[in-house]
């Protein structure tokens, strides 16, 4: 699954895997939905993390 991508993805990244728009993506960072990890202003998403969601919202 994603195996297009890198194992630490970006923010557009996790918008086309989700297919939603940046505002939906950082409501989920935010929240912790998606365990990620942030440096100042710059998001560091494992893909793992990701599939996690995708599972766990899913079941």
């Amino acid at each position: 699954m994603f195996n297009e991508y890198k194992d630490i993805v970006t923010v557009e990244d996790l918008c086309e895997m989700l297919s939603i728009r940046k505002n939906a993506a950082y409501a989920l960072l935010n929240t912790s939905a998606i365990k990620a990890l942030r440096y100042g202003r710059v998001w560091k998403i494992p893909k793992q993390a990701v599939i996690d969601f995708i599972l766990e919202s899913s079941a």
